[in-house]
């Protein structure tokens, strides 16, 4: 069970869920019937997701964040709700489940704009093994998604995420690259990457926009430079020669 007796931890930790109602509140109708139980029984949507950024804020079991929440009275207050009220951690475990990615990247953009951003980022991917944790989803859906890239805009100065785009088809950086970024380019000065994202194209879409690309350039290897006759007779002699 989640201990919270300090009472500086508990201010913190409602200040936080004061700031996750507000942006809960901002999310589209259509977001929030997606959230909220399709029947239209239980609590409205946005109630659901504040239970949900607090979950991931305190790292806690759907059972622990319920028991938190139905405990602190400003908590209640905050969400309007009684104790007889919450709804139980199935109920939170679907709603979930039945957000789609939009939804979320709607929260994560409203939240980014509480942040004093300082106009410098960097973009980066990463992968997620998703082999044990999704085991019954892919047999009942069967298809076979094993590994997730998921590729982050963060601020370099508050080291927050801006934006994030996942996919189950690896695209390539030069690819998704522009789709993530130039979204935010009007609030961008200056873009950092890796070499994945090497493309003159992106390069020029950004200074189009204001934004200075620090994209680190490809370095290839000494037989993508030989251009002569010569030099290509040479690498194809030194090619048959290991072969043989």
């Amino acid at each position: 069970m989640l201990k919270l007796k300090k009472p500086v931890v508990q201010k913190i930790l409602f200040r936080f869920v004061k700031q996750a109602v507000s942006i809960a509140r901002k999310l589209t109708d259509a977001a929030l019937i997606r959230i909220s139980d399709p029947a239209g029984n239980g609590v409205a949507g946005w109630k659901h997701a504040v239970l949900h950024f607090l979950r991931k804020h305190m790292e806690a079991t759907l059972t622990e964040v319920l028991d938190w929440a139905e405990e602190m009275e400003r908590v209640r207050a905050a969400l309007a709700l009684r104790r007889s009220e919450f709804i139980g951690p199935s109920a939170l475990c679907k709603s979930f489940d039945r957000a789609p990615m939009a939804v979320w990247r709607e929260l994560l953009q409203l939240s980014s704009e509480l942040l004093n951003q300082s106009g410098h980022a960097a973009i980066d991917a990463t992968y997620f093994d998703r082999r044990e944790a999704s085991s019954h989803y892919l047999k009942r859906c069967d298809r076979d998604v094993r590994t997730v890239q998921a590729t982050f805009l963060v601020d370099t100065a508050q080291g927050a995420v801006i934006d994030v785009h996942c996919s189950a088809k690896w695209p390539n950086g030069t690819n998704i690259g522009p789709q993530v970024a130039l979204r935010y380019a009007g609030d961008l000065l200056s873009l950092a990457a890796d070499k994945g994202y090497d493309d003159m194209s992106f390069r020029n879409a950004l200074r189009a926009e204001g934004v200075r690309p620090l994209i680190k350039h490809r370095v290839f290897t000494p037989y993508d430079h030989r251009t002569t006759r010569g030099s290509t007779t040479n690498a194809t002699t030194s090619v048959r020669s290991v072969r043989a």
